[in-house]
């Protein structure tokens, strides 16, 4: 049930990737905490147990099928926020992919490029468009907040598309950050490890380090990785979280490569 004072104005957030792992986790703490959330990812039926997961609170919840990597669908997914919840006070840019663990040499050029539509090109258009709204809107202003990753500081083995998009989620986070202070949207971006999804699964079974020998790494609650969103969200426009690192304690990170 929400957290947050029904007389108050609820705000209003949207998260890309919704349907799954992450994604979910905020969306669900984001309903939890009183917001009237957008659930935006390429398919309905994640999206609509995304809803459902939530309970009451997901009454407050508006499911919108979205392809990031399609400008036109980006655009009508912010058009449908406006004109359904009158503005947009949080965007975490989250939807993003990976590729299969091969050679740099094998990776097919197909598949880099289908990695940085989703995870750079795909951020990029949903920055754009949320900039638009959140320097139109009254009151003005905004907060973005870019799923990065851990491997925005330190590859996996086999990883050189995911973790070449993930160091330019950076560039992209900078860069808003600078470009938006006059129009008082603020932009951080949280990089996290080894959150407990379908998508590290992999991790409890052994994974290729950078020494050539495969462990088990451990995993945390994807539900520390909401909790840590939403308060970088709680807080005021003139305060920001320029960059969190949030992972498992004992994850082989720190010193790894």
């Amino acid at each position: 049930m929400s957290t947050i004072d029904n007389a108050a104005p609820a705000r209003v957030a949207l998260v890309t990737g919704a349907g799954t792992g992450i994604g979910r986790a905020v969306a669900l703490e984001f309903l939890a905490q009183g917001y009237r959330v957008v659930l935006a990812g390429r398919r309905r039926e994640p999206l609509e147990a995304t809803r459902t997961a939530a309970g009451e609170d997901g009454v407050r919840a508006l499911v919108v099928p979205t392809d990031v990597t399609d400008e036109q669908a980006v655009r009508e997914l912010f058009e449908t926020t406006q004109r359904e919840y009158g503005r947009l006070d949080v965007l975490f840019n989250n939807a993003g992919r990976g590729a299969p663990a091969v050679p740099i040499e094998e990776l097919p050029v197909s598949v880099w490029k289908e990695v940085v539509d989703t995870n750079l090109t795909g951020m990029f258009l949903c920055a754009q468009a949320a900039i638009r709204v959140m320097k139109a809107q009254t009151p003005r202003g905004g907060r973005i907040i870019n799923n990065g990753s851990i491997s925005a500081h330190a590859p996996r083995p086999f990883s050189i598309a995911y973790t070449a998009t993930k160091h330019a989620v950076t560039g992209l986070t900078k860069s808003i950050s600078l470009d938006c202070r006059p129009y008082d949207i603020a932009c951080g971006q949280i990089d996290i490890g080894n959150a407990a999804t379908d998508m590290t699964e992999r991790m409890a079974t052994g994974v290729l380090q950078a020494d050539g020998s495969t462990r088990v790494e451990p995993r945390m609650d994807v539900a520390h990785v909401a909790q840590a969103v939403a308060a970088m969200a709680r807080l005021p426009l003139d305060t920001n979280v320029q960059f969190m690192t949030i992972m498992a304690t004992t994850m082989p990170f720190v010193g790894r490569g």
